[in-house]
């Protein structure tokens, strides 16, 4: 397919329906039986602006503008980086000259991948590209919220008093039995009479006091007395009158006298009157204050009725006094700007900072830290001891050597999950024994000091041979995981015969003398000969969370069963191990001290599996500790991308059948030699890559395994660790030659039979490569008693049939050896189907001439490849595919094949919830390579036109649904390609529209019409799909505003909005919103949208100056945009483009406008935070922009201040405390906020000319109506396709959003410069400014602050994010005083909705509270602060 290919006459019928705004038209999707019937009605379509040609057009004029920032993207805004890789080891992984000796495509590439540093395409804004938690800001909340104190609270506190008094009010108080006296002006005091009656301390609902006494408890009869204690002022004890008496002294100095029958329930009386006492006297002074200010506000303003300060002084002819009044109107504004917040600061929102959704950060490809544990090795020590060889004076000793080898096994899942880890415990003089004081053995045959001491990435070997400490790692760690230690000793005959002197130890001198004398004979003859003696056990981790058993010990040494001696049988022993009572084990006595802890963080001196060193390490340091390779489990979920260079191949021997041979007379104690061969000529030798054990070489030639005495059909258990070379061909091989080891040991024997000691008995081999692959599965091989030139022909049976080379098999050719091996590599796969890709791939780059449709085939058995091996090699895959994509093949039908095998990858990758290797890739591996051929497309442009090949087909919807769901990754691919091909060929200097040809141009506007039906016709069948497609075309299309000609995406843009309709679904809608939400995250938003003055028109000039002369004479800028209209939208395409959506969504249900105000919301938001943009004037260039915001706040002002939103209550009378005013918080629509009544208001601009206003009430109200209309919320209502409808029946605006609008329409407010500011009060009607005027009154109420009480109250109400409480109508009686109306009005708001920032759990604590009391009372001080500087610009502008 080429990347021209674009089918105009189908892109001009999609246009066209698209853009249709009634009738019937069908699109044809190929084959799709689909039709795309367009019977709605569509939203206008403005055309967005040329963006780079008016850049172009206006260059000095944006030059010139001192906000030049705000209009023009920064330079060098994009770039490459290349990123050194992290490293854990020293020095690189991968051997120096590694890509030269490699000659296999796969190896190159696999080497390549490891050695090559991260390519990071850079964007310089990224962190501004989210939404405003992920801004770069230290903080979006303030460091130390101011502590405002509120009066509602200080008279909450002072209730407090009363309310502890009960529990309840309204309710009883306190009650009990008292003596009242007998009121009688004919007795004197001392002869008055008390009668028992009994109280009842009640408070009324109007918050006094009153004390009723009864004859007793059954306070249902009439009472016998009352005292209002409104008049007490005070109480006192009268010891003198009677015992336990007291007296409550009245205003109108009248007293009554009570006594207690106790001296505490006086006393607890006199408490609780006393406190209600001191509650009235507040109450008392307080409201006399409020009288006597009032008394002073109102002469005041009897003096001067008709004017203020202000007017007064501008009457003045005396100048002093002028400048006197405008000095302190300008202090009075700066005073208020002191300690001011971002109100955005306060918003739940901004306070929760949910980061819930926000991806996080993508890291580079790194290695799995699973869970390690470190296990040092300190002693092993038997019950035969003694002084061995010069060690006369020391400490008794082992008097034999005894070899070590740890191996973690996991009983659960029946296998071995590690290397093996060797090690040697032996103190010197033991070790001695082996080869004597003055010559150490090597593996190679050389003598130590015979040649220079060998160094290993920088390490000297004899650094490396007697390692004791070794880090084990477990992927999946669980307590069926056991450390297992097999010990080994020289072999010396049968294993119950050498065992037997450590079991049955009565003379433990004479043993240990006796073993040591035959140990000794035996060390000098058959030191390198092995065999088992015994094994013991240990679990590591307590649970499944990988908690170390720290505590935990080895188990007793079991005497090793010779006929048990594979890891099968280990395995078996181990679960019977875990049940004693079964267990039937022999026990050697013994002692291992071997200890697991954690990895200390600060470890050093660590060497990889490899013997490669890891950081930190120190020079010549000799306790060094080993890495220990674990096997990990071949599972996709354990899987990961290699990092590093590893090559290890390990070869087991496990069984031979030597007991029907008749080749040999002896073939009893049998012992394997392995090696590893490059060739099988008469004259090749073993390679030195096999990794020895301790005390010899680091790397060895050959490596034996244990012998078994007196056993024809022996078993194995040792594994045999090889380093691979880098290429690997058809001649490498492991031989296995066999020996019958004599273990005779005869004093009086000839030195020619001492010297006897093996004698060959068979030969055995392997290739490693079958058809170029490595082998790893279990194998049966024949032996041979000899070993002639050309051996490995002779590999299967056709092969000995036909061949001439000499050679006599064993027993009949039969398979007698069992063997298996492992492969730990990274740069080798067992993959057949990626074998022979890489393979294909590398025949066609050397130049063999392709069949037609081999490739293909290729590329379609890559859909079988083993998901393991998918993750593993998955950069080095993906690269091959994007060099096939470009380069291999001018068949049309390789790259849709191609990307076929790309999208199986990323599918496979997300289903095992491992995408994020995806997205580590695209960032730090991916570099699209240039393609050889000269006239070969770049790695964007072929996969921009597959996949609109893909999308077009009509058969394979499945291939379709899955592009669409994970379009991300090709997005994302096409972006890094678009952006590398614009900085390495630069590109990035030329003009926006000639970095790219329009050829390209076109197949991204192809491509985005083949996405749009699967988004606006499938969205139901396949919804995960369409959100997603959705998403990542957003994402798209955000980054190429910083690649290409952004007036194009702007017509990307606008072609793709176009597709959606106002009636879509509530799904759609929310397409089209998360669409524009991630549109406008774009780092250079602001720019984006040219904040700046754009002249109209000739004619449109002419006529705006007859229509504004008319009314107006003072002069305006008439190039200010302040409403929705086309050429606003056209000039400022993307806030045009959202305010025109948002406009839509506010007549639609709850879902749809709570999406558009939250996006509207949170940009406002950002653009409050960004740090860019923290100065005053590019704040307010910013409002300016929002500023049609404000006309779309007015069409929906009934909603706003309407009757069902705002509480209200009857007027309070003119002493009315500021409580009461509180609850008589009227609707601003229920009266004239301007006018004082229905005739028409005059209001005066600063030239004294006058403008016609209507009453206020006229824009809440139509004409007509004699009431709000219904604003019920069930059903959807009718949506209207004009940005400025009438009125209709739509849903009630919840508080949320009615306080997130106001929110945004206060920034607006504040942060607009005054200018602009005042330029469109006198551009707007009169009925507008009115109105704009009411919604700051509206701010203040919906922002009022209700006191901590109220907080609390409402929080226990709260049943979702956004209230939707019924509310109740409250019926209260005649209220007297404060109190009362205190109580009423709290009990209402209690059902009002709040937006609130605590913690929503069934409790709520004292902290909680107050928080939320902070963030309201500063939200109420901050909106205040903004509407009272707002009113004080305006009052200077107008006269009234």
């Amino acid at each position: 397919m080429g990347l021209y290919a674009f089918n105009c006459s189908e892109k001009l019928q999609t246009v066209n329906i698209r853009r249709g705004t009634c009738g019937h038209s069908v699109l044809s999707l190929g084959s799709m039986k689909t039709q795309w019937i367009w019977n709605k009605e569509k939203t206008k379509i403005v055309e967005p602006l040329d963006y780079e040609n008016v850049i172009a057009q206006r260059k000095t004029q944006i030059y010139s503008d001192p906000l030049r920032d705000l209009l023009m993207f920064p330079m060098e805004d994009i770039s490459i980086s290349v990123i050194n890789r992290q490293r854990r080891t020293v020095q690189s992984t991968v051997p120096e000259d590694a890509e030269e000796r490699a000659q296999s495509l796969f190896v190159k590439e696999c080497i390549k991948t490891y050695s090559t540093d991260w390519h990071v395409v850079n964007y310089k804004y990224e962190d501004f590209s989210g939404d405003f938690r992920m801004l770069p800001c230290k903080s979006l909340r303030p460091e130390k919220i101011p502590n405002h104190v509120f009066e509602i609270d200080e008279d909450c506190e002072k209730d407090e008093d009363s309310s502890s008094l009960c529990s309840q009010k309204g309710g009883v108080i306190r009650q009990g039995w008292l003596h009242k006296a007998n009121v009688n002006s004919t007795i004197t005091v001392t002869m008055k009479v008390f009668k028992r009656r009994y109280f009842y301390l009640t408070q009324l609902p109007d918050g006094s006091y009153i004390l009723n006494s009864y004859k007793d408890e059954k306070n249902s009869k009439e009472s016998k007395g009352c005292i209002y204690l409104d008049a007490c002022i005070d109480v006192v004890q009268c010891p003198k009158m009677r015992r336990h008496a007291f007296e409550l002294k009245m205003l109108d100095k009248y007293s009554h006298y009570l006594a207690a029958e106790t001296e505490q329930e006086m006393e607890e009386w006199l408490i609780t009157l006393k406190k209600i006492i001191q509650i009235n006297t507040d109450s008392l002074v307080q409201e006399k204050k409020e009288t006597v200010e009032t008394a002073q506000d109102d002469e005041t303003s009897s003096q001067g009725k008709a004017e203020n300060i202000m007017a007064s002084l501008e009457r003045s002819m005396h100048p002093e006094l002028m400048k006197y009044g405008r000095e302190t109107e300008q202090l009075n504004k700066l005073s208020r700007g002191d300690g001011r917040q971002n109100l955005f600061s306060f918003d739940s929102e901004v306070q929760r900072l949910d980061f819930s959704g926000i991806e996080p950060d993508i890291k580079p490809f790194e290695e799995k830290c699973n869970k390690r544990f470190q296990v040092n090795c300190h002693d092993l020590t038997f019950n035969v001891l003694g002084q061995v060889g010069d060690n006369a004076k020391g400490p008794p000793t082992n008097v034999e050597p005894f070899f070590i080898s740890l191996a973690l096994f996991d009983i659960k899942n029946n296998c071995k999950i590690s290397a093996d880890f060797h090690i040697d415990l032996n103190p010197p003089s033991v070790r001695e024994m082996l080869w004597g004081a003055s010559t150490q053995p090597a593996s190679d045959g050389n003598a130590k000091g015979s040649s220079p001491e060998s160094v290993i990435h920088g390490i000297a070997e004899s650094h490396l041979r007697y390692i004791k400490q070794g880090i084990f790692s477990v992927t999946n760690p669980h307590p069926e995981i056991f450390l297992v230690a097999r010990i080994e000793k020289v072999l010396q005959g049968n294993i119950t015969h050498c065992a037997e002197p450590y079991i049955k130890n009565s003379d433990p001198t004479k043993t240990a003398q006796k073993v040591y004398r035959t140990a000794k004979q035996v060390c000098s003859r058959l030191g390198q000969y092995r065999m088992p003696f015994a094994w013991a056990a240990r679990p590591i981790f307590k649970d499944t969370q990988g908690s170390l058993d720290l505590d935990g010990r080895f188990s007793p040494f079991y005497k090793q069963d010779s006929s048990k001696l594979s890891n099968e049988d280990i395995l078996k022993l181990l679960s019977e191990y875990k049940k004693p009572e079964k267990t039937k084990l022999q026990i050697i006595p013994g002692q291992l001290n071997i200890t697991v802890e954690c990895v200390p963080v600060d470890l050093s001196n660590c060497i990889t599996s490899s013997y490669v060193p890891l950081k930190p390490f120190e020079k010549n340091c000799q306790n060094i500790t080993v890495e220990v390779e674990e096997f990990v489990p071949e599972m996709t979920k354990y899987c990961y991308p290699f990092t590093i260079y590893r090559n290890h191949l390990y070869v087991y021997p496990l069984q031979l059948k030597y007991d029907s041979q008749k080749t040999f007379a002896k073939a009893r104690n049998i012992a394997v030699c392995m090696e590893f061969r490059d060739s099988d000529e008469s004259d090749g030798g073993p390679l030195k890559c096999i990794y020895g054990k301790p005390a010899g070489s680091v790397f060895t030639t050959n490596a034996y395994a244990v012998v078994s005495h007196h056993n024809q059909n022996p078993e194995f258990y040792d594994e045999v660790k090889i380093e691979l070379p880098i290429h690997l061909h058809q001649k490498h091989h492991v031989l296995f030659t066999f020996y019958h080891v004599s273990c005779e040991i005869s004093t009086k024997g000839t030195t020619k039979k001492q010297d006897t000691v093996e004698t060959p008995v068979g030969f055995a081999w392997f290739p490693l490569l079958k058809d170029g692959r490595i082998i790893t599965f279990e194998q049966q091989l024949p032996v041979s008693a000899n070993l002639p030139p050309g051996y490995l022909n002779l590999n299967d049976g056709e092969s000995r049939r036909q061949s001439n080379v000499d050679i006599k098999w064993v027993d009949g050719a039969k398979p007698l050896l069992k063997i298996k091996s492992h492969l730990e590599s990274t740069i080798y796969t067992q993959d057949l189907h990626v074998h022979k890709f890489f393979h294909h791939c590398q025949l066609v780059q050397s130049g063999w001439k392709e069949v037609p449709g081999e490739l293909i085939k290729y590329l379609k058995c890559l859909h079988a490849m083993e998901i393991q091996v998918m993750i593993q090699f998955l950069p080095v895959i993906l690269m091959q595919l994007f060099r096939v994509l470009t380069n291999m093949t001018p068949e049309d039908d390789v790259p849709i094949n191609c990307t076929m095998v790309l999208l199986h990858i990323v599918s496979k990758c997300h289903e095992e919830g491992l995408d994020s290797y995806l997205r580590s890739f695209i960032k730090y591996s991916f570099r699209p390579e240039k393609p050889s051929a000269p006239q070969a497309q770049l790695i964007h442009e072929t996969l921009a036109t597959t996949m609109i090949a893909i999308l077009k087909q009509s058969a394979d919807f499945l291939a379709i649904n899955k592009l669409l769901k994970y379009s991300w990754f090709f997005f994302e691919i096409i972006v890094k390609s678009m952006a590398t091909y614009l900085l390495e060929e630069n590109k990035i200097k030329l003009p926006r529209g000639q970095r790219f040809p329009e050829a390209y141009h076109h197949v991204l506007h192809s491509l985005l019409l083949a996405i749009i039906p699967h988004v606006t016709i499938r969205y139901a069948e396949i919804p995960d799909e369409s959100r997603n497609v959705n998403y990542s075309l957003a994402s798209f299309l955000k980054r190429c505003f910083t690649l290409m000609d952004r007036g194009f995406v702007f017509n990307l843009i606008n072609d793709y909005i176009s597709g959606f309709s106002p009636k879509d679904p509530k799904v759609l809608a929310e397409y089209k919103f998360e669409f524009l939400q991630t549109i406008c995250n774009h780092e250079h938003y602001i720019p984006l949208n040219l904040p700046m003055a754009f002249a109209k028109p000739k004619l449109q000039r002419v006529q705006d100056f007859f229509s504004f002369a008319v009314d107006r004479l003072t002069s305006v800028d008439s190039n200010l945009e302040y409403s929705l209209s086309d050429e606003y939208c056209k000039h400022h395409f993307l806030v045009g483009l959202l305010l025109r959506e948002t406009s839509i969504a506010l007549q639609d249900n709850y879902e749809i406008r709570y999406t558009a105000i939250s996006v509207i919301k949170n940009l406002l938001i950002k653009h409050a935070f960004d740090t860019r943009y923290q100065h005053k004037n590019q704040q307010a260039k910013i409002a300016q922009l929002y500023l049609p915001f404000v006309g779309l706040l007015l069409e929906n002002i009934q909603r706003l201040a309407g009757r069902d939103t705002l509480y209200s209550c009857a007027a309070m009378p003119n002493s009315a405390s500021r409580d009461e005013f509180a609850c008589g918080f009227t609707s601003p629509t229920n009266r004239g906020s301007l006018s004082a009544d229905k005739d028409t208001a005059y209001v005066s601009f600063q030239n004294g000319h006058g403008i016609k206003r209507e009453d206020s009430r006229g824009s809440l109200v139509p004409e007509g109506m004699t009431g709000f209309p219904d604003q019920g919320s069930t059903g959807e209502n009718t949506r209207q396709s004009s940005t400025r409808s009438s009125i209709s029946q739509y849903n009630r605006l919840d508080q949320y959003e009615i306080r997130s609008l106001l929110m945004c329409y206060l920034y607006i407010v504040k942060m607009i410069s005054e200018d602009t500011l005042l330029t469109y009060w006198n551009k707007v009607s009169p009925q507008e400014l009115i109105n704009i005027l009411i919604l700051l009154e509206v701010c203040l109420f919906h922002f009022r602050y209700t006191g901590k009480r109220n907080i609390a109250r409402v929080h226990d109400a709260w049943l979702s994010r956004h209230f939707g409480v019924d509310r109740k109508s409250q019926t209260m009686p005649a209220l007297r005083n404060r109190s009362g109306v205190m109580q009423a009005r709290l009990q209402h708001l209690s059902s009002l909705e709040s937006s609130f920032t605590l913690n929503h759990s069934s409790a709520t604590t004292e902290a909680d509270i107050f928080h939320q009391a902070l963030l309201e009372g500063n939200t109420a001080t901050e909106v205040s602060l903004t509407v009272l500087d707002t009113i004080s610009f305006f009052t200077q502008c107008f006269k009234p």
